[in-house]
This record gives C-alpha cells, sequence and structure tokens, in this order.
C-alpha cells in the first residue's frame, strides 16, 4: 500500500508539474457595464496574443495562462481585482482600460511586484505619478490628445461658440480639461464647461442649455455611451452643433446608440493600427474569429507583445530583469518597432483626428 502511496504522489507530482510551470498574466478591464464594449476589445486582444505567443513556444520555453478581470470601470474593483490577481500569483497585467481603475490598481501592482501595462489609460497622472518602476502605458495621453483636439477645434471653427463637458471621471475630465487648456491657449474662449453624470438615459437638460447657448461645437470629455446620447438628442432638438470627443468613441456601439445622428462626429485617436501593412496578416486573423479589431484590440495585443520579449530578453520573468529589460529595450509589437520612456511611456506617434461616416471612423479627409 506504501508503494502504491508512494506511486500515486509521484505520478501526482508528474502530471501537476507542466500546470505549475504555466506563467499567469491577466488583462483586466470592463468585461460587464455600459463599456463592456471596450473589455471585449482588451479580452480578445490578449487571447489571441497568449494563443499566438504559446504557438511560437512561450516565454522562455513555459506556456502562457491568461486570467481575465472585470473592474466594471469602478476603482474599488479595480483594487479588488488587483489584489486578486496579486493571490494568484500573475507576473503582468495588460490593463486597466479606465484611467480611474488603472491608477488606484498601480499601487498594488507596485507593492506586489507586478508588471502593468495599460493599452488605453490615458491620463497624464498613471505614469507622472506613478508608484512603481513597473508601471507602463501602451497609448498615448490626454495632454497630448487635449493638445491636438484644442489647436484643431480653435482653426477649424473659428467662428463657433465652443462647450466642453465631461462626465467627471479621470479620463473624462482630464481629456476635456486638456482640449479646453489648449484651446484658451491658441486663443479660444470657451462658451460653456459643465460636468455631466455617467450612466443617465436622457440629457435633454444639458442638450437645452447648448442650444440656448447658441453652441456650434461640443467637445465632449466621456465615453460613447453618454456621447452618442448626446449627438442623438442635439439632433433631436434641431441642432447642428459638432460633437467632438477622444478616444472614448473608438468602437462601433457608438454607431448603434447614434445612428444617423452620429454623422461627421469627430474624434481624436492614434494612428490606426488596422493601417499598418505589417499587421495585415493579424487583422484578418482577428475577423476570421468575428473580432474586429477597433479601438484597443491590439494595443492589448502589443502590451502583451512587448512584455513577452522583454522576459525573453531578460530570460526570466522575474520583476526587475523583466522591469529593466522593457525600460532598455526596442520591441516589435503590431503597433509598429517601439520602447517606453523613463516615465513608462510608449514611444509611438501621437494623435490625428478621425470622423464618423456611415457607421465607421477614419482619418478625417481635409
Amino acid at each position: 500500500m506504501k508503494r502504491i502511496l508512494a506511486a500515486s504522489t509521484m505520478l501526482g507530482v508528474v502530471v501537476a508539474g507542466p500546470a505549475w510551470a504555466e506563467i499567469k498574466i491577466a488583462t483586466a478591464g470592463p468585461m460587464t457595464g455600459q463599456y463592456a464594449s471596450f473589455g471585449a476589445q482588451m479580452k480578445a486582444g490578449a487571447e489571441l496574443a497568449v494563443e499566438h505567443i504559446n504557438a511560437a513556444g512561450g516565454v522562455n520555453g513555459e506556456q502562457l495562462k491568461l486570467e481575465i478581470g472585470d473592474d466594471a470601470c469602478d476603482p474599488k474593483q479595480a483594487v479588488a481585482v488587483a489584489n486578486q490577481f496579486a493571490g494568484s500569483g500573475v507576473v503582468l497585467v495588460a490593463g486597466h482600460f479606465c484611467s480611474g481603475s488603472s491608477i488606484p490598481a498601480s499601487a498594488v501592482y507596485a507593492e506586489e511586484g507586478i508588471i502593468q501595462i495599460s493599452p488605453a489609460s490615458t491620463n497624464p497622472v498613471y505614469t507622472d505619478e506613478r508608484p512603481g518602476p513597473g508601471i507602463f502605458r501602451m497609448c498615448g495621453r490626454d495632454d497630448q490628445q487635449g493638445e491636438i483636439a484644442g489647436r484643431f477645434i480653435h482653426e477649424r471653427f473659428p467662428d463657433k461658440k465652443v462647450a466642453f463637458v465631461h462626465d467627471k471621471t479621470a479620463y473624462g475630465q482630464g481629456l476635456a480639461d486638456a482640449t479646453m487648456a489648449a484651446y484658451e491657449a491658441a486663443g479660444g474662449k470657451p462658451a460653456l464647461y459643465e460636468a455631466y453624470t455617467a450612466g443617465e438615459k436622457d440629457y435633454t437638460a444639458l442638450v437645452s442649455k447648448l442650444k440656448a447657448e447658441g453652441v456650434g461645437v461640443l467637445h465632449v470629455g466621456g465615453y460613447h455611451t453618454e456621447a452618442g446620447l448626446i449627438a442623438r438628442q442635439m439632433r433631436e432638438q434641431g441642432m447642428d452643433t459638432v460633437l467632438m470627443s477622444g478616444d472614448g468613441l473608438t468602437t462601433e456601439e457608438y454607431w448603434a446608440i447614434t445612428g444617423e445622428s452620429g454623422e461627421g462626429t469627430l474624434m481624436t485617436f492614434s494612428p490606426d493600427p488596422r493601417k499598418n501593412p505589417d499587421a495585415a496578416p493579424l487583422v484578418e486573423q482577428f475577423r476570421a474569429k468575428g473580432v474586429e479589431p477597433e479601438g484597443y484590440v491590439l494595443y492589448t495585443y502589443a502590451s502583451v507583445q512587448a512584455w513577452a520579449e522583454a522576459a525573453n530578453t531578460a530570460g526570466t520573468t522575474e520583476f526587475d530583469a523583466v522591469v529593466k529589460a522593457l525600460n532598455e529595450g526596442t520591441f516589435k509589437t503590431v503597433l509598429g518597432e517601439s520602447g517606453f520612456d523613463d516615465k513608462g511611456d510608449v514611444k509611438l506617434p501621437g494623435y490625428v483626428i478621425y470622423e464618423w461616416k456611415a457607421g465607421k471612423y477614419d482619418y478625417l479627409e481635409n
């Protein structure tokens, strides 16, 4: 009996061994709630990145195992997710989406020695005040985005009244403030600056105020759900006001909310990685899976890619060694070849202006 038990124990070690050798990484974002379309983007990007890396031999010969965290873009829930990842031995988090989630979660990751690369959090505070050296972002910043948008609005619409509204979130208010500051620096005088509450369905009071003020351009610091409703309700009140926003509109769900009312909506976003010729095969693979790699799908894929390249260069997934490799290396990702600066910000091209037409967003034709 003792021999049988010993053999069973040894067999158990053999069977369990490969599972123990797996490297746990994660992505986290709004998998549920009103911004779940962005969580779906991140999940799709991370899943295919893991699939491709594992098929190529994994990281330092070990396979990756992906965990998914749902923070619903809620700061407290984001911290809970971060602690859950820490408890399960995750070494990389390609997340979170909302800046209001990434910023508090980053304190947990810094404390626990987990590398965080956000594909989508654009508030400058995330890296300007990062709590540790393992905090990075694969996207641009709202001060960069706001500079482009503010100057564009002033140059393109010199004779129109311009209003700025935001949803009171770290992302939304940060973007609105940065855009308004750039607009004022260019010589513009805002007609209105207001906050609205995210998650509501009726913004007619705000729209009526905009109409009474004769606002011709409305910059929205916020996400597609509220911006879409505001756009639709402006058209219902007979307004031809141009709505402009940021990368929170990079989902086809925006058009599902607005319909034709979204025609002509402007937004800022980084150069579309789907247009990168080197990314064409990957784009087709996503589409073959029924996933349109819009918004932050490829940014999440690239976040996992960069970390995997750094870990392979370091020859380990140990925190300090991978951070050093991320700081010193240049990585060939689906977004192009790039690295990180001394703040942890990615060295990639900045922002461009897009326009929504017939249900799709594309570069604005001047």
